[in-house]
């Protein structure tokens, strides 16, 4: 198993190395949040164990941006014990925290419950249909190497799309990640928002290709068509 730690203190990241290699785990350590993201992406951990406090990147901007493409699942290790910055982490996307100082037993514990875990995700931060290539992480759309803009609702209605490539989703449910449970019967909103995502993306938007419609059930994002 691999994990990536990612702390701006060389004690903790020594230690954990020492702590972590000694029972049979691959560590990978970066020292600011910068280098976590970049080496999530070229390397795929496993796990990722995440301080908040780092240069380059806050943790809460990492776990936003893993969170764009991936479920690899995120521990949290921090000095901050106050209740809100627990909170911002986990509605960030963060799977546990352990608060500074810790046991090295408690945290072993947390990341085998962790590692039971499977993702689902896309886990691949960039996904590419015809001439449009979509950053996860970075939240930036490019077709034919020029930038798309997208609204926010269009641009999560796209993410839950992508990641369940080629899978259908049904209406109800896009309804309700996108607007929330109170929305889930009106699909007005997706017909909106599929015409205008179509117009952007899709190279003849009355004759989709990637965002399809299934009549009577939802859409599906098809990644490779016929």
């Amino acid at each position: 198993m691999k994990i990536l730690i990612a702390d701006d203190d060389p004690q903790i990241l020594r230690a954990l190395r020492i702590t972590l290699t000694a029972r049979g785990y691959e560590v990978l350590t970066v020292a600011d949040g910068r280098a976590a993201l970049n080496s999530a992406i070229e390397n795929h951990p496993d796990l990722v164990v995440l301080d908040l406090g780092m240069p380059g990147l806050t943790g809460i901007e990492v776990i936003e941006a893993l969170r764009g493409w991936t479920q690899i699942p995120i521990l949290v290790v921090s000095g901050r014990s106050e209740s809100f910055d627990k909170v911002d982490a986990l509605d960030a996307g963060a799977d546990d925290y352990v608060t500074k100082p810790f046991a090295a037993d408690e945290l072993l514990a947390r990341i085998r419950a962790l590692s039971r875990r499977t993702p689902t995700a896309t886990d691949e931060p960039s996904v590419t249909f015809g001439e449009v290539t979509v950053d996860l992480a970075a939240h930036v759309v490019t077709r034919a190497g020029n930038a798309v803009r997208l609204t926010p609702t269009e641009w999560h209605l796209l993410e839950v799309l992508l990641h369940n490539r080629d899978r259908l989703v049904p209406r109800e449910t896009l309804l309700r990640e996108v607007w929330g449970p109170q929305y889930t019967t009106d699909t007005g909103y997706l017909r909106l928002y599929l015409a205008q995502l179509r117009k952007k993306l899709e190279p003849v938007p009355s004759a989709p290709r990637y965002l399809v419609t299934e009549a009577g059930m939802g859409y599906r994002f098809v990644s490779d068509p016929a």
